[in-house]
């Protein structure tokens, strides 16, 4: 899936949120071109919180949902007839 939202891995149960996750690079970005109004979120106890604006997904390390980003899904595995 090529247009996931975006997953960040944070250390605190409180973040922040304002769309310009991919566009904070370079010297001159400004917080929220091209983004959404900044909203803060608390991460609850399954681990993880989405915006409501652009879907960003929030996941506490060491929390339930860290463990889930590392686990295979299904249609992760090519087809029997395309293994090797």
């Amino acid at each position: 899936m090529d247009n996931a939202p975006e997953t960040t891995l944070v250390d605190s149960p409180r973040v922040w949120c304002d769309g310009a996750g991919d566009i904070r690079n370079g010297p001159n970005f400004r917080p929220a071109a091209l983004g959404h109004p900044r909203v803060y979120m608390q991460i609850d106890e399954k681990g993880y919180v989405d915006c409501g604006y652009c879907d960003r997904r929030f996941v506490l390390k060491g929390g339930p949902a860290e463990r889930s980003l590392h686990e295979l899904d299904v249609g992760d595995l090519p087809p029997e007839e395309h293994r090797a």
